[in-house]
C-alpha cells in the first residue's frame, strides 16, 4: 500500500513520468558502473573468501535455477520500487529542502540503510549505506530511475551471487 501511495504522489501529484530518458549518455554510465562494480567485485570477492569460504559462488554451483529466479525477482520486484521511493520520489519532494548537496545525499545514503534496519545485520546497514551514497549520486548525476535501478541491480546481484546472500539476509 505504501508503495502504491509513492506512486500515486509521483505520477498524479507531483506529474513524474517514470519513462526512459531518450537522452542517456550510455557510455559514460556503463563507463563509471564497470568501474565501480569492479572494485566492488574485487572487494567482496576477497571479504567472502577469508569470511565464509563454503559461501564463496555456492548459489550459483549448487541452485542455478533459484540464482536465475532470485536475479529476476530481486531486480524487478525490489530494487526498482526501491530506487523510485528513495531515490525519484526523495529527491522530488525533500532536495530542495537542503542548501548543501552533500549533506543531502548523506541523508538520503543515511535514510536508505535505516530502512534495512529490520535485517536487524550490521554487514547490511554498512553496505547498504555505501550502495545507499553510489546510487545518490548516480541519480543526482543522472536523473534517471532506469539507471539508478540498473546499478542497484548490478550491485545487488552481484553480492548475492558471490556468497553473500547468508549475511545479507537473501534466500540461499
Amino acid at each position: 500500500m505504501g508503495f502504491a501511495y509513492i506512486l500515486y504522489v509521483i505520477l498524479k501529484v507531483e506529474k513524474i513520468q517514470l519513462t526512459i530518458r531518450k537522452d542517456i549518455n550510455w557510455k559514460n554510465f556503463w563507463k563509471t558502473t564497470l568501474l565501480k562494480f569492479l572494485v566492488i567485485a574485487v572487494f567482496t570477492a576477497v571479504f567472502v573468501w577469508f569470511t565464509d569460504k563454503e559461501s564463496f559462488f555456492t548459489v550459483v554451483v549448487n541452485k542455478p535455477f533459484m540464482w536465475m529466479l532470485f536475479l529476476l525477482i530481486y531486480a524487478f520486484l525490489s530494487v526498482y520500487p526501491q530506487e523510485v521511493l528513495f531515490r525519484t520520489f526523495f529527491f522530488k519532494r525533500y532536495e530542495n529542502l537542503f542548501k548543501n548537496e552533500k549533506l543531502f545525499l548523506f541523508i538520503n545514503a543515511v535514510l536508505f540503510s535505516v530502512a534495512h534496519l529490520f535485517f536487524r545485520n550490521t554487514i547490511v546497514i554498512i553496505i547498504t549505506f555505501i550502495g545507499g551514497l553510489l546510487f545518490a549520486i548516480t541519480y543526482k548525476k543522472t536523473k534517471s530511475t532506469f539507471l539508478v535501478s540498473i546499478e542497484h541491480a548490478i550491485y545487488g546481484c552481484w553480492l548475492f551471487t558471490v556468497g553473500m546472500g547468508n549475511m545479507l539476509g537473501f534466500p540461499s
